[in-house]
This record gives structure tokens, sequence and C-alpha cells, in this order.
């Protein structure tokens, strides 16, 4: 196997985005194929990809990106701009919400919330893993005999509509899962 060649300044500017999906090869129905999205950090385009393993055309070369972590606390959220608070300074931080990504529905006042730089630039933000929400909405309790667990639609106070268990009431509040939106357990 021969090494990798050294990447260009334009290939140095890509990262992988976070969803890969894999699937079946549609043409011979058998062997895997995977598709990933590739944003450039510096310009924020995007091109995805389409990569047939098994494939005598396909080589991989890894290429890490250094990013640098920081901690900040939410304050409030204006439009399309989310307004950031570094803990030490006290200074103010106005990023795009788009950062968040789908996790933008769970900022609360005082969270604790993390950015990631490239470059000095801010790239992608995320929340805590587990979130504290209130159910403002549940459905009615149904009994029956069944061997499997039941699972009823909840709305939490954020607007976002999860599963969970039957027992779980309106005016409650409990733990999120930021990562796939799923009930964890009632908060203490």
């Amino acid at each position: 196997m021969q090494p990798c060649p050294l990447p260009s300044q334009e290939a140095m500017q890509l990262r992988p985005h976070l969803e890969e999906r894999e699937g079946r090869d549609r043409e011979r129905g058998r062997g895997r194929r995977r598709k990933s999205e590739v944003r450039r950090v510096a310009a924020a385009l995007e091109s995805r990809e389409d990569w047939g393993f098994g494939s005598r055309e396909m080589k991989t070369c890894l290429v890490g990106v250094f990013v640098e972590e920081k901690s900040f606390t939410y304050l409030y959220q204006e439009g399309d701009t989310v307004t950031l608070m570094e803990p030490e300074t006290f200074e103010q931080l106005e990023v795009s919400k788009e950062l968040f990504g789908k996790a933008a529905a769970y900022l609360k006042d005082e969270m604790k919330v993390n950015l990631q730089y490239f470059d000095g630039r801010p790239m992608s933000a995320t929340v805590p893993q587990r979130v504290t929400c209130t159910v403002v909405e549940a459905q009615p309790n149904t009994k029956g005999l069944t061997a499997q667990p039941q699972y009823k639609r909840v709305v939490l106070d954020n607007g976002l509509t999860v599963l969970a268990p039957p027992f779980i009431e309106a005016g409650e509040k409990i733990v999120i899962s930021t990562a796939d939106d799923s009930y964890m357990t009632r908060a203490i």
C-alpha cells in the first residue's frame, strides 16, 4: 500500500459532516456503499461523495482538522442570532443559530454550551447531552394488556414532541437526550 500524498491547502479546509449513511449497492444488489457529506470549513461549502466498497478506484486518506473548543453560557436568542457569554471574561458573542443545528431547540437561559473554532472562527456548537424539559401536554394514559411497552407522545416546553412512558403527565420535568430526542428518565 502506498502512502497517501500530502493534502493540498484546499483539502485541509474540508471536514466530514457528522451524518453518515450506509446502504446496499442498488446497481448490483450486493456489497456496501457509504455516503458522507464533506463541508469546506473556511467557505462553508458542501459536497456529497459516494464511495463503493470494494472499488479499485477507492483510496482513503484521513486528514485531521484541529479545532479549538471553548465553553460559553447561553444568554438569549434574537431571530437567527444566538448571544453567548464567555464565563471568565464576560465578553458577549453573537453567533448564527445555524451552528447548533436541530439542538437549537434545547437552548435555555444560563445553559453551558460549547463552540468549536477553526482558524479563529466558530464552526459548530453543541449543547449538553442531557437536558431537563417540562412536559406541557401529554396524551391520556391508555390501559391495556400488551407484552410490549407502550409509549405516548408528549409536547415539551421547547415545542418538541417526544415519546415517553405512559406514567408521564403534563407539568412533570423529564430528562431528554439531545443526541436523538429520546426520553431518558424523570428529573429529580
